[in-house]
């Protein structure tokens, strides 16, 4: 027998050794170029990252189970491995679920030759994997099926979590290992429980849409290396994630013209200009107290905005119910369409129908005038572009630039007055 002592391992941060990376060193010695990105060649998912992928950066995609996610890395990942090795982790599908699922989103390029894909949930063994294949790009699917050894707590912990992802996050510095993390959400809407998971990584991108509609849209919330609050649209097809180029066109395009309950604003997305038609529907109710229903809009606003009409401009509500409805399962959060959805209960409550080349901009204050939004100019272009003549806007004290030829910008310091315009005489 021969006895052997174990010695207790140093507690992360305790140490007092100076290493060589942690010496202080001149911010003017410093090169500050950027690494050069790993182009995309799905544009969309381009422009959300800021232009391409960085080496070494730590990308996190949340969504709803069955939105989407695994079969948009997985074409992203297919078509980035064109330029270098990309190594697939699947820890919740097994290796002919995968096959099966890439030659059907690339049924003509067939499957690439420096595409690896690894079934593992055992993250020292992911870790040693990565080592040995130096891949350009990694792909966790997802973060709650990843286990390490260290932690006796099972799969999808939040410790297990947190853990799992530090070190990957670690490694992916120390190696210069693009990787993406996939993470589920919970019935609240948050990634793993907390949120705590968005403070470790540099870019949080969500994957939203409605089940029953095609349309889906990658939203970024943070990015350390190009501008929040990007989005991308796809549509879900049989082949899988398809590239929308021209989203406001797609949003119009089974749109009733001259119906009434129906309103266009143009929204922001981001740094792109978004139009999209809001429909209201109003009905006498049948309860004691009158609906309020809200899809794709805020509740809250929808709420201000019924009482700005019926305390502001006079219609009856009271004994209304009132649907709101973004049309293609998209989320307006900005105040900039309360405008066009007061026009939109307006119209249907009238039965009077909104000209087919109207938008409407603007957002709605409590004595009912309206505010100015950002990027009017923006707004103003996409509108044009599509062929809208007349465009609502709240009066602006500061002179803009010079509208786009062939349309009309018509400026207006309340919601009544804007009621008068778009209908002639409200």
């Amino acid at each position: 027998m021969v006895e052997e002592v174990l010695a207790p391992k140093k507690a992360a941060g305790k140490s007092g050794n100076i290493g060589a990376g942690s010496l202080p060193r001149r911010l003017a010695e410093i090169d500050g170029k950027q690494d050069d990105r790993v182009p995309l060649v799905m544009s969309e998912f381009s422009r959300v990252l800021g232009g391409g992928i960085i080496p070494g950066s730590v990308v996190l995609i949340g969504g709803e189970p069955g939105i989407g996610k695994s079969t948009l890395l997985l074409q992203a990942a297919a078509l980035t491995a064109a330029n270098g090795k990309v190594l697939y982790v699947s820890g919740e599908e097994s290796a002919r679920q995968v096959k099966g699922r890439v030659s059907r989103v690339l049924p003509q390029k067939g499957v690439p030759e420096d595409f690896y894909l690894l079934t593992e949930t055992n993250l020292e063994a992911i870790m040693a994997h990565i080592e040995a294949l130096a891949p350009l790009l990694v792909v966790v699917d997802s973060i709650q099926s990843i286990y390490s050894s260290d932690i006796s707590s099972s799969a999808g912990s939040l410790s297990q979590v947190r853990e799992c992802a530090s070190r990957l996050h670690a490694l992916a510095k120390a190696c210069d290992v693009a990787t993406f993390i996939v993470g589920h959400v919970t019935k609240e809407g948050s990634i793993a429980g907390p949120k705590v998971l968005e403070h470790i990584v540099d870019t949080v991108l969500y994957l939203e849409g409605d089940s029953f509609h095609a349309y889906r849209l990658l939203r970024s919330v943070k990015n350390r290396f190009g501008a929040t609050t990007e989005v991308g649209v796809f549509e879900m097809q049989a082949g899988g994630m398809v590239e929308v180029e021209n989203p406001s066109e797609v949003f119009l395009a089974e749109r009733m013209v001259n119906a009434p309950g129906s309103a266009i604003v143009v929204t922001m997305e981001g740094t792109r200009p978004l139009i999209v038609e809001i429909q209201g529907l109003t009905s006498a109710t049948s309860f004691g107290h009158p609906r309020r229903t809200a899809n794709g809009v805020d509740y809250n606003r929808l709420l201000l905005t019924i009482a700005v009409l019926s305390r502001r401009v006079g219609l009856k509500l009271a004994d209304q119910d009132v649907f709101v409805n973004v049309v293609g399962g998209l989320r307006v959060q900005e105040p900039a369409a309360d405008l066009a959805v007061a026009a939109a209960v307006a119209s249907s409550i009238r039965d009077a129908a909104l000209p087919a080349n109207l938008a409407l901009i603007g957002e709605i204050g409590l004595s009912g005038e309206l505010r100015t939004v950002s990027q009017l100019d923006a707004r103003l272009k996409e509108a044009a572009k599509l062929g809208f003549k007349r465009i609502l806007v709240p009066k602006r004290v500061r002179a803009s630039e010079k509208p786009p030829q062939g349309i009309e910008i018509i400026p207006v310091r309340s919601v009544g007055e804007a009621l008068e315009a778009a209908f002639g005489g409200f």
